[in-house]
């Protein structure tokens, strides 16, 4: 997928791949790689008469009337080209230029800017400074490295005046620009030298150096995020052919795990960017926690896929002839420009604590307004019911519990209801019927359960009056679930299970079990498995509980001993049970995935936090992780947007699966870290709550629904078409 989402930013991303296809060859590269100087490139002229300079840029100005998120887009497509030339300096420039208050120049410069007559550059730092002479301000001093300077015919520079800073726009024809040896051998930087140049109506008012780098982060992100997804790409198709040790490198799984992990830097680049050049279109006062957000996560994520990218290709791709390296230094490039990842990782932190977190929330149409309403009125009259009972009866029996499922069970509520609903329901304050373990069941009941047992178990289940445990797992059969041993034997009406499950939640407190068992020992593995219901008060049935290094007994091991299920307890076929097991397998990850209160997340860490003071060293930390649990959050929205606009999720899905209970365990795991040595005491659990019993229970959130290593596995194998492991024994 990509930075855009909607329709308009897929034909404008195919757009732009494809001019990028046709002008910026890997010839032309090449060429600017190898050249003894920096020159405008060949094809500049075409990419200003595709108006992609002025995309951004109000039509008064020869722009095209889009904004910063459409220019993301861009950005993204020629970042995946590496394209040489001076586009990303420019439009930061005219970006910048654009956001002061000064219309005269803005009038003067944005044209010029916008049909590619001219090109810019802006300096993120330096040592300029200003003295005021009349109405003129004179400046003087040195910004030793500024991307594109060398080609550029305006310079937009910060200049320290004596109450602050100012923002000037200085023809390059009243500087000194120097070109220096630079990393990125594509596109370079320059040194530029200002000697008493009177500025008199060239002073961006308006505009400060937290929103010029707020600007510089969002579109730096961009391009950053590009560069990821032709690395990754690229990675991804070696390991595919290139075979070692008789098999294709891509089949092992140091090499499937480095190239998911690149995948999932990828994708909360593209959120992160995504929300950074949405939130300053909307001129909101979350924006710099954005941009701040996207500095952390994208610039970082351009340099990991870079370096994972070279160790998967390996020889070849510390070859000068191979194009990787001109990624990598692009990438470090960008991040050196951008300043430390730690600093804006600090400012997340600050804003964070500050009450100056950007919520992820989703905003819905006008349109959807009349369905609101409706919604919210049915809804009025369940918040006053009074009792409790009768309250969930209404809930589950009118499809509040699970609205998108069919009726009678659901609302059959697309996508925008299911919403509505949520955000509704949550006004009004009406908690639907907690189902637990049960709510992995239920859409496997609705698909597979025959009309007796969907009106006998679903209607109770919906109303939250049965509680459920999964009984799966085996001691020989974890991830590999389908190498399980419990036997199923045929007796007259029905079957005996004869087996033992194990690391079963709540089966101590469980009405009743799903279970699947093996029916016909001689299938294949995946065959031969039939899906049961099991009453957890038959004869037979042995719940052991397991306590758990946290000192609980959530887990059980489950003993079951001819333990008799009539043929009216098959869900499915029988021999046909795998099906309906990964219907169930696939509900339960994504529900363990967003969050349910399993663990700590942001707001957690930000009480924890909340009174304390951090060095530099901490916010940092602390930063970090609400840039990662924001970008988790991100993940989530942009699957919402996608299914609402009728697309099928594509990777930030199952990124999100993979991140969200790993961000739990190191939320808890930092938490309990930071209290120093109080954290060797039993006092810290006492005195912080949850966080004690938070870092010791989060070392299971990494392994049961799936663990981490498995997800890789899928990540690799389903998203970037890695070879699958090969069978045992072959």
């Amino acid at each position: 997928m990509a930075i855009g989402l909607t329709e308009e930013h897929e034909a404008l991303a195919e757009s732009v791949r494809g001019f990028a296809e046709r002008n910026i060859t890997a010839t032309a590269v090449r060429a600017a790689l190898d050249a003894e100087e920096e020159t405008r490139p060949g094809f500049w002229p075409a990419l200003a008469e595709q108006g992609l300079l002025g995309l951004h840029l109000d039509e008064e100005h020869g722009g095209q009337g889009f904004g910063l998120l459409e220019l993301s887009v861009v950005l993204e497509e020629l970042g995946r080209a590496a394209a040489p030339g001076p586009f990303l300096p420019t439009v930061l420039a005219s970006t910048v230029i654009d956001a002061s208050s000064n219309a005269k120049l803005r009038a003067e410069l944005l044209p010029g800017l916008a049909d590619g007559s001219r090109t810019a550059a802006v300096a993120l730092d330096g040592e300029l400074t200003g003295r005021r002479e009349g109405d003129s301000l004179v400046v003087s001093g040195t910004s030793a490295t500024v991307l594109g300077a060398a080609l550029a015919d305006v310079l937009v520079l910060p200049v320290a005046v004596d109450d602050g800073e100012q923002w000037v726009a200085v023809d390059a024809s009243d500087l000194a620009v120097t070109p220096v040896a630079s990393l990125d051998r594509v596109r370079r930087v320059a040194s530029v030298e200002v000697s008493g140049a009177a500025v008199a109506d060239r002073v961006l008012d308006g505009l400060t150096t937290g929103r010029v780098r707020d600007l510089a982060a969002a579109l730096f992100g961009a391009e950053a995020a590009g560069l990821a997804g032709w690395l990754v790409t690229t990675a991804a198709e070696y390991a595919k052919v290139r075979e070692q040790f008789g098999r294709p490198i891509g089949q092992f799984q140091g090499v499937k795990h480095k190239a998911a992990r690149s995948l999932i830097a990828l994708e909360q680049a593209r959120a992160a960017a995504w929300d950074a050049a949405r939130s300053l279109d909307e001129g909101t006062e979350e924006a710099g926690f954005a941009a701040a957000v996207a500095a952390v996560i994208a610039l970082d994520a351009g340099v990991q896929t870079a370096r994972d990218a070279i160790q998967i290709l390996g020889g070849i791709g510390f070859t000068w002839e191979h194009d990787a390296h001109v990624y990598l230094r692009r990438a470090l490039t960008l991040r050196s420009l951008l300043g430390p990842s730690k600093g804006w990782a600090a400012k997340v932190a600050a804003l964070a604590l500050d009450g100056g977190r950007r919520e992820v929330v989703l905003e819905l149409d006008e349109d959807a307004q009349p369905l609101r309403e409706r919604i919210r009125a049915e809804i009025a009259e369940l918040a006053a019911i009074e009792d409790k009972d009768a309250l969930a009866e209404r809930l589950g029996d009118e499809g509040w519990t699970v609205p998108h499922f069919p009726r009678p069970w659901g609302r059959e509520a697309g996508p925008v209801e299911q919403i509505l609903i949520q955000q509704e329901l949550r006004a009004a304050k009406v908690k639907t019927p907690n189902l637990g373990i049960g709510a992995w069941l239920v859409p496997s009941l609705v698909r597979y359960g025959t009309d007796e047992q969907k009106e006998r178990f679903l209607r109770p289940t919906l109303r939250g009056k049965i509680v459920w445990c999964q009984l799966f797992s085996e001691p020989g059969a974890g991830s590999d679930l389908a190498s399980l041993s419990m036997k199923a034997e045929r007796v007259e009406g029905g079957w005996k299970l004869t087996g033992q499950k194990i690391w079963t939640s709540l089966a101590q407190h469980a009405q009743w079990g799903f279970c699947i068992a093996r029916t016909d020992p001689s299938a294949a593995k995946h065959d031969g498995i039939t899906y049961f219901l099991v009453d957890m008060a038959s004869e037979g049935v042995d719940v052991r509980p397991l306590r758990e290094l946290t000192g609980d007994a959530l887990f059980n091991e489950v003993f079951l001993d001819g333990v008799f299920v009539p043929d009216d307890r098959v869900v499915g076929e029988v021999n046909r049970g795998w099906q309906v097991a990964r219907n169930t397998l696939s509900n339960e990850r994504v529900s363990l995935s967003t969050g349910g209160g399993l663990g700590m997340g942001v707001p957690e860490l930000l009480r924890f936090f909340a009174n304390r003071d951090l060095d530099a060293v901490a916010a940092a930390e602390v930063g970090r992780l609400v840039a990662q649990g924001q970008s988790i959050d991100l993940l989530g929205l942009r699957t919402t947007l996608k299914q609402l606009n009728g697309v099928e999720p594509g990777a930030e899905a199952s990124v999100r699966k993979l991140l969200g209970v790993q961000f739990n365990q190191d939320v808890a795991d930092h938490c309990w870290a930071a209290q120093g040595a109080a954290a060797a005491t039993e006092v810290p659990m006492a005195e912080s709550g949850i966080v004690g019993r938070a870092m010791l229970f989060s070392r299971a959130m990494t392994i049961y629904g799936g663990t981490t290593e498995v997800q890789l596995n899928i990540i690799g194998e389903r998203i970037l078409g890695l070879p699958r492991d090969p069978e045992p024994g072959k």
